[in-house]
């Protein structure tokens, strides 16, 4: 494949906190808490690096800097990085050349780094989940999908073999200048084809090294052409290919302030901390104003879960449609007359009703205010029938939606109930979905949520 070992041993770390909290029965704060342990001694060893696996833990996994979880997170980094260094050795991940700022002038060219590492990143990240999208749509077997994946990958690999594996050798090439200016062109677009079809088929891996992978090419193909027009003015394409790593990590993972720090130690170069620092944040900066989520939490969110949300809000977008909907819908026919229809509505709970022609096919919907004046009016009950009064652009969900989105629609026109349709027929009428389902399902999974909070803080 074409993916990273590091993203794995995070999950592994991670996995290994949240295994200890439920044999220990923790909190729910102090099992976050362990998980960002577990994600800090992954980075912290796997880069040997103590300290960006500090940030990483903090910044993408936590979203803060508590004093009560900082403590825990840094003796965690600390003792996996001391463990790692016992059996593998004190050594930088990457032997690289001591690069430096030139002067200050340079400064305005990785500014401009920052930017295109910053659309570089946003730029996989649409390529990933868009592979993964293709992938889900597929109507093969799964378990034929990583097989089309790695076979895919394998053809490419076979004219451009740079791509294989984690890519750390690709990596070095680059910083250490003996890729030419082309092979770093190419290398970007074909390093995301191959990792977004190894892990948008369904293949394990990570996406830390590839994205270092992505900012080493980005960056030392830029660095390529302002020496070549500055010579004067700027460092060799190595430095600039060092700072790319960070900048397109930070623009991916949305955490600059990890991304400069794994740099650093992982490089052991301290020369170039200023422009590493300046591309990073800029590049996180352009990516987040492009895309909201990182190519972490964009997963998440497209499971309904916003880990920058409170719980209340991933409550809603947890639940479906179809676990709130009413399947019984009180319907009635375009070519109803009037007079029919108003005794079918006064004797109904309801205050609005989906139309349907003969066919039973959603035609529009009639609701109070459609209606309202015509109960006074005497003389139209025989001449108007429903179809003259109904609205016809209706506005519906399917089953598969989420009640956020639904209370969104429904507030959105201020209307008490939706339509719901079939996913692939929206013709087809399910059932109805009004704002008080919404509500009633809600406080029944809040209400849930508490009784096994209390369950276990009990057993504890």
């Amino acid at each position: 494949g074409s993916a990273g070992r590091e993203g794995p041993i995070v999950q592994i770390g991670s996995g290994i906190g949240s295994l200890c909290g439920q044999i220990a029965r923790v909190s729910t704060d102090n099992m976050r808490t362990l998980v960002a342990c577990g994600a800090a001694g992954g980075i912290g060893a796997t880069f040997n690096a103590p300290i960006a696996g500090v940030m990483f833990a903090m910044e993408i996994i936590l979203g803060n800097y508590g004093i009560a979880s900082f403590s825990s997170v840094v003796v965690s980094s600390v003792v996996a990085t001391a463990v790692s260094r016992a059996h593998l050795g004190d050594y930088p991940a990457f032997l690289v050349p001591k690069y430096s700022l030139v002067s200050t002038s340079e400064l305005p060219f990785y500014l401009l780094l920052g930017v295109i590492s910053g659309i570089v990143a946003v730029f996989f990240s649409t390529v990933l989940y868009k592979t993964d999208d293709f992938f889900s749509s597929l109507k093969t077997p799964e378990y034929l999908k990583p097989a089309i994946g790695g076979l895919s990958v394998g053809i490419l690999g076979l004219a451009f073999p740079h791509i294989y594996g984690v890519g750390y050798d690709s990596i070095a090439q680059a910083v250490w200048e003996n890729l030419p200016w082309y092979m770093l062109f190419g290398l970007i677009f074909l390093k995301i084809v191959a990792t977004s079809l190894t892990i948008g088929s369904g293949g394990s891996g990570g996406v830390f090294a590839p994205s270092l992978y992505v900012g080493a090419m980005t960056g030392g193909l830029f660095g390529h052409i302002v020496h070549s027009l500055f010579p004067g003015l700027t460092a060799s394409s190595g430095a600039y290919s060092m700072v790319g790593m960070g900048a397109v990590l930070a623009g991916t993972t949305h955490g600059p302030m990890h991304a400069a720090l794994i740099l650093f130690e992982i490089t052991g170069n301290y020369q170039i901390i200023l422009p590493l620092m300046l591309s990073c944040f800029l590049s996180y900066f352009i990516a987040s104003q492009i895309k909201e989520t990182s190519i972490f939490t964009l997963k998440l969110l497209r499971r309904g879960i916003d880990i920058k949300a409170g719980r209340e809000a991933n409550i809603m977008r947890s639940l479906k449609v179809r676990d709130a909907m009413q399947r019984s819908v009180e319907t009635v026919f375009q070519d109803m007359h009037l007079n029919v229809f108003l005794k079918q509505a006064l004797a109904s709970k309801y205050s609005s009703f989906p139309v349907i022609d003969g066919g039973n096919r959603l035609t529009g919907i009639i609701t109070f205010q459609d209606f309202k004046d015509m109960i006074y009016e005497d003389g139209l009950d025989d001449l108007i029938i429903v179809k003259d009064i109904a609205t016809e652009k209706v506005i519906t969900v399917t089953e598969e939606d989420t009640l956020d989105t639904a209370l969104e629609k429904i507030g959105f026109r201020n209307i008490e109930q939706l339509p719901v349709t079939a996913l692939d027929d929206p013709g087809r009428i399910t059932g109805i979905l009004s704002r008080r389902d919404i509500f009633a399902a809600y406080n029944k999974a809040v209400i849930n949520r508490s009784i096994l909070q209390e369950i276990g803080e009990g057993r504890r």
